[in-house]
C-alpha cells in the first residue's frame, strides 16, 4: 500500500467522521430549538410526519451507489467514455423513477386523508399533505446528490464531494432552524428544508460541471442497456435496509409478543448503547470501500487483498477496543442516561456486545462486495438470515428471556459470516489461513522497528545519541 492511498485512507476517515459528527450534531440541537418555539403536540406531529417520507428513498436506495462503483472502476481503466455512459444512464433512470414517485405521491395525497390516519392534531390536513410532499421532494433529490458524490468518487476525490455534502446538509439544516426561530409554522418549515436542499442539488450540478470537465448532463450517451444493467444491483441493495429493518425492529416485536413492552423497552436500551460499536465499525467501512472500488477497478488484486485485509483488522480493533469500553462504562451510562428507569443488565450488555463483535468481521468483509457490484446474493442472504432471527429471537425470548433473546441475535451475525467472508476471499484471491494470520499481523508501516527506522531518518543526530 502506498503512501498516497494511506493519506488518502486518513483524509476518508476524517470526512467520514465529520459527516457523521454533522449527522449527530443535527439530532442534538434538533430537539431543543424546536420545542423552545413550538408546542411539544406541535413537534410531536411533525416527527410523526417528517418520518413518512424517509420511505421513498427505499424507491431508489442503491442505483448512486452502484452507479459510484461502476464509473470509479471504469475511470481506474481509463474508460472515461464509459463511466460518462453510466452517468448519464443513471441519472435519468432515477430522474424518471423520481419524476414518477412524486406523481404518485401527489395523487396519494390528494385522494387520502392524510391527518386522519396519520392521527394529527396540531396541523391541519392541508398542511400535512404539503409537509409530506416537501420532504418527500427533498429525500428523492438526495438520490441524485449522490450520483454526484458518486461523480466524485470516480476521480479519486470523494473526500471533498462527502465534505461538500456534509456542509450543504448543515446549512439546510441551520436555514430550518432560522424558520423555526422566526415562528414560521411547519408548512412553511417543510418548505425552506426543500427549498435549500433543491438549492443544494443545482450546486452540486454546477461544482461537478466545473470540477469534472467530462462530465456532460444530457442524453446523449445514455444507454437502455446500461440502465437494465444498473437496476439490479441496485435493487438488490434494498435487501440491506429491510434486513436492518428485521434485525432492529423485528426483533423488537418478537420481544414484545414474548415478554411485554417493559423488557422492550430494556432491551432496545441495552442494545443502543452496544450499537456505539456498530457505528465505528461502520465508519470504517465507508474510508475503505472507495479506495477498495479503485484498486479491484485497476486489476490490482494485491492491492485489492491488502485493503480488504487492512479494512477487517481495523475493525475487529475498533470493536474490540469500544467493546471492552463499553463493558466497563456501559451499565453505568445506561442507568444514569435513563435516569435510573431502565435497570442496567451487565450480563445482557455483554451478549449484545458479543454480537457488535462478530457484526464487525462480515460487515468490513462484505465491503469488498459491495463495492464492486457483487452483493447481490449477500443481500439475499440477510434478508433471510435476518428473518429467521426474529423468529428464533421470540421462541428464545420465551426461553430465556431477555438474555435468550439477546443471545438469538448472533445467529443472523454467524450466519453472515459464514456467506460473506468465502465469498470476499475468492474475490480478492484470498485463503482463509492467510486471512486469518493477516488480522493477527502488525502492518509493516506500523511495526516498531519501521517507526523507529523512519525516526531516525527525520532526525539525523538520534543515532549519535
Amino acid at each position: 500500500m502506498d503512501s498516497h492511498t494511506k493519506r488518502r485512507l486518513i483524509w476518508s476517515f476524517l470526512a467520514n467522521w465529520l459527516s457523521r459528527l454533522s449527522s449527530t450534531l443535527i439530532q442534538i440541537v434538533q430537539l431543543p430549538v424546536f420545542l423552545h418555539f413550538w408546542s411539544v403536540p406541535l413537534y410531536g406531529d411533525w416527527l410523526i410526519i417528517s418520518g413518512i417520507p424517509t420511505y421513498l428513498s427505499f424507491s431508489t436506495v442503491g442505483f448512486g451507489t452502484v452507479a459510484g462503483n461502476e464509473m470509479t472502476m471504469l475511470v481506474a481503466r481509463g474508460d472515461r467514455a464509459g463511466a460518462l455512459r453510466v452517468f448519464q444512464s443513471c441519472w435519468w433512470l432515477i430522474a424518471a423513477l423520481c419524476a414518477s414517485i412524486i406523481l404518485l405521491l401527489s395523487g396519494a395525497l390528494y385522494n387520502l386523508p392524510a391527518a386522519r390516519i396519520l392521527r394529527i392534531g396540531s396541523i391541519s390536513e392541508t398542511g400535512t399533505k404539503w409537509i409530506i410532499f416537501y420532504l418527500g421532494v427533498s429525500v428523492l433529490l438526495g438520490q441524485l446528490e449522490q450520483l454526484l458524490q458518486a461523480a466524485y468518487r470516480s476521480i479519486v476525490r470523494y473526500v471533498y464531494g462527502s465534505l461538500m455534502k456534509s456542509l450543504l446538509s448543515l446549512i439546510a439544516f441551520a436555514l430550518t432552524l432560522v424558520a423555526v426561530a422566526l415562528h414560521q409554522g411547519p408548512r412553511n418549515v417543510a418548505l425552506v428544508y426543500a427549498a435549500a436542499n433543491t438549492a443544494g442539488t443545482i450546486f452540486l450540478v454546477i461544482m461537478v460541471k466545473r470540477d469534472i470537465p467530462w462530465i456532460e448532463f444530457g442524453w446523449n450517451h445514455a444507454s437502455l442497456a446500461e440502465m437494465r444493467a444498473l437496476v439490479r444491483p441496485a435493487i438488490a441493495f434494498m435487501g440491506f435496509p429491510i434486513g436492518q429493518a428485521l434485525n432492529l425492529s423485528g426483533t423488537q416485536l418478537a420481544v414484545n409478543y414474548a415478554l411485554g413492552s417493559t423488557s422492550v423497552v430494556v432491551f432496545a436500551a441495552a442494545r443502543t448503547v452496544s450499537r456505539g460499536a456498530l457505528q465505528m465499525v461502520q465508519l470504517v467501512n465507508g474510508t475503505f470501500e472507495p479506495e477498495i472500488t479503485l484498486a479491484f477497478g485497476a486489476r490490482n488484486i494485491e492491492l485489492t487483498r491488502t485493503l480488504h485485509r487492512r479494512a477487517c483488522q481495523l475493525a475487529l480493533l475498533v470493536a474490540l477496543v469500544i467493546v471492552a469500553g463499553l463493558m466497563t462504562v456501559g451499565p453505568w451510562f445506561l442507568s444514569h442516561w435513563s435516569r435510573g428507569r431502565v435497570p442496567p443488565s451487565p450480563v445482557l450488555l455483554s451478549i449484545l456486545l458479543l454480537v457488535v463483535v462478530c457484526f464487525a468481521l462480515w460487515s468490513t468483509s462484505s465491503t469488498l462486495m459491495t463495492a464492486t457490484n457483487q452483493h447481490q446474493k449477500m443481500a439475499v442472504v440477510y434478508v433471510l438470515a435476518t428473518s429467521f432471527t426474529c423468529a428464533v429471537c421470540y421462541f428464545f425470548a420465551r426461553w430465556k428471556g431477555l438474555y435468550g433473546a439477546a443471545a438469538s441475535l448472533v445467529v443472523a451475525e454467524l450466519a453472515m459470516n459464514c456467506y460473506v467472508l468465502p465469498a470476499s476471499l475468492r474475490i480478492a484471491q484470498d485463503t482463509f489461513p492467510a486471512f486469518m494470520a493477516s488480522l493477527f499481523t502488525i502492518p509493516t508501516g506500523l511495526h516498531p522497528r519501521a517507526l523507529l527506522a523512519r525516526l531516525r531518518r527525520s532526525k539525523p543526530g538520534l543515532e549519535a545519541e
